[in-house]
């Protein structure tokens, strides 16, 4: 197992970086082994300082060029022109070349987005609150606005989360969720929550075509000796990134 996994959806574009990280390939021990990215967990900072330096160099760019924020489950959108960090956004949209979007995720659903048209890009954090608050429509709404895009030009990736198997919630929470992303457990006192299928129905009610949505095959609970789980763990746990950028100048011929 290699630090990432590159989603196939994006490799006609050879000036865009896109990736998801794995829990393979870094330095950190015990529960955060080995390529744990979360910069605030309880891991060491050297530790976490040294993944990320990894895990840049083995994509060709530097820890310098990633743009983040501290993310809190909701669903605002931020507007990144800078590299660097903030606070209170859970998707990042940007159209500046050489800035490089990245979200923490540890159960939680990462969707990527490019726009071949308008060459902009997302990164978008959806846990159960943020996709319940269509984070990723709002997220492409933002985009139609400051760049024009629209769905049929957009090539999207959902990547690794929890599986909807494992992902037992309560009735408060599946009151949130429409009934074509969730089914009832024995009884109906608990459901299981389909993250996947509910950020796949915002991408396509904003235009994009299904055939250009990749979903990961892997689940961070059933494959957890590959990726960070939350739930898994118990709650102590590293984190992976999910990270997407343009690092050069498009060929017509691949739009």
């Amino acid at each position: 197992m290699t630090l990432f996994r590159k989603p196939a959806v994006f490799r006609p574009f050879s000036h865009l970086i896109a990736a998801e990280s794995t829990r393979h390939g870094g330095v950190s021990q015990g529960p955060y082994a080995s390529l744990n990215l979360g910069k605030n967990t309880a891991d060491r900072p050297d530790h976490v300082a040294e993944n990320l330096r990894l895990f840049c160099a083995a994509l060709g760019f530097s820890p310098g060029q990633i743009a983040w924020s501290r993310q809190v489950h909701g669903a605002e959108v931020s507007t990144v022109t800078n590299p660097g960090g903030a606070s209170g956004f859970d998707a990042l949209i940007t159209q500046t070349p050489g800035i490089v979007l990245a979200v923490s995720v540890a159960d939680c659903a990462p969707v990527l987005v490019f726009d071949t048209e308008n060459q902009a890009v997302a990164t978008i954090h959806a846990g159960w609150r943020g996709a319940a608050a269509g984070i990723v429509q709002k997220t492409l709404e933002r985009m139609a606005a400051q760049f024009g895009t629209r769905g049929a030009h957009c090539v999207a990736y959902i990547g690794t989360c929890i599986d909807v198997c494992s992902f037992e919630v309560g009735p408060e929470v599946a009151a949130e969720f429409a009934t074509d992303f969730k089914r009832p457990g024995p009884g109906h006192r608990k459901f299981f929550i389909d993250l996947k299928k509910a950020c796949a129905a915002q991408l396509e009610t904003f235009g994009v075509p299904s055939g250009q949505i990749e979903h990961s095959a892997y689940s961070t609970v059933l494959h957890g000796n590959d990726y960070f789980s939350h739930r898994l763990s118990g709650g102590v746990t590293g984190r992976m990134l999910a990270v997407i950028g343009i690092l050069g100048t498009m060929n017509p011929a691949e739009k």
